[in-house]
């Protein structure tokens, strides 16, 4: 599996190369030069699997260039009950007849991306092993993100991670839960603003090509495809929890934290249209007001400039019969595009 960048940028990297470099050297967003689509049989057997087997064999359909024993490993090792508190790691719990509540926040931070960051963090940590290198995360935050990023890399070996966050402006729990930490590897930094600020600054790090490569500069935010390739697994994971066959469909509501957590559905739905008995997944969004009265009620309110949305932007999703197909498709400059910032408060 090669990627490329939504900024056309023709040279196919390897999901390890892309794991460690965040954007891509033109400034775009990674994404998959094709999408493996999977069978009935294949569903079926995925059925059966624990979850950190079914990570492992959705993420094998994306990553060729580590060992299959030792991503076996990395994944078993992510997704445990010690970690996640129960064997299931994403129970679902049944609210009434055709209504289902899946639970992505039983991680180290009660944040839904632990999910991803916890494999992130062993991934980072054996790339960086394996290349004999050090990797410098740099990451923006308004909450939930810094938490569960500085919690799956604390201690990991060859990884610094420096932290912005908009001063005053996180829920007294997720500050003091990052700013606790006492992990020599763990920097956190206050910026004055909001997150779009805090974001800006990572944007235009990761954009300085030399700057970057000088000083080994990564992300943890939804800037790498591999957060995102990891949350796919919970939609196949709730989905086979929901339903007792490949021909009953589901709908997910996703609460629109950021552009990217609402995204990721039309990823796990892509590789589904191999076979017409596969389920086709449907999502809608749950969306919340603006609240004046609380600065810090979620970040759903302080991502104005989504950088994501080029991603999804560039690969538009047409569903064709039981296929899904990616056409390119040229768009302006997102930054200018979203001008409008929230107010401060």
């Amino acid at each position: 599996m090669k990627y490329l960048s939504t900024r056309g940028d023709p040279t196919p990297r390897g999901f390890s190369d892309i794991l460690l470099e965040g954007l891509a050297p033109d400034g775009g967003l990674y994404l998959p030069a094709h999408y493996p689509q999977i069978d009935a049989a294949t569903l079926a057997r995925w059925r059966r699997l624990h979850y950190a087997e079914l990570a492992f064999e959705i993420l094998s359909l994306y990553i060729d260039d580590i060992p299959v024993a030792d991503l076996r490993r990395l994944c078993n090792a992510t997704y445990t009950e010690a970690i996640f508190g129960t064997p299931q790691i994403t129970p679902l719990k049944k609210l009434q007849d055709g209504l289902c509540l899946q639970a992505l926040s039983n991680g180290p931070t009660l944040a839904f991306k632990d999910m991803a960051m916890q494999l992130l963090g062993n991934l980072f940590e054996y790339e960086l092993a394996r290349r004999g290198e050090e990797l410098n995360i740099l990451g923006a935050t308004s909450g939930d993100t810094g938490s569960a990023a500085e919690y799956a890399m604390r201690g990991k070996r060859g990884i610094r991670v420096f932290m912005l966050s908009p001063r005053g402006r996180m829920s007294p729990f997720q500050q003091a839960q990052m700013f606790s930490l006492q992990d020599a590897n763990i920097h956190n930094i206050a910026v004055e603003g909001v997150f779009d600020d805090c974001q800006d600054i990572v944007k235009a790090v990761s954009n300085d090509l030399e700057f970057k490569r000088a000083y080994r500069i990564g992300t943890v935010n939804s800037i790498n495809w591999a957060r995102l390739l990891a949350q796919v697994v919970y939609y196949f994971a709730g989905y086979f929890q929901a339903t007792k066959s490949n021909d009953e469909k589901v709908s997910f509501a996703v609460p629109r934290s950021s552009f990217a957590s609402w995204s990721t559905p039309a990823y796990a739905m892509a590789p589904n249209g191999a076979c017409r008995r596969t389920p086709r997944r449907h999502w809608f969004n749950l969306h919340r007001r603006n609240s004046p009265e609380r600065a810090f009620a979620s970040s759903l309110r302080k991502v104005s400039r989504p950088v994501t949305k080029s991603r999804w932007s560039r690969g538009r999703w047409m569903e064709a019969g039981t296929q899904f197909a990616r056409t390119a498709h040229t768009t302006g400059d997102l930054h200018t595009a979203h001008r409008h910032r929230p107010q401060h408060i």
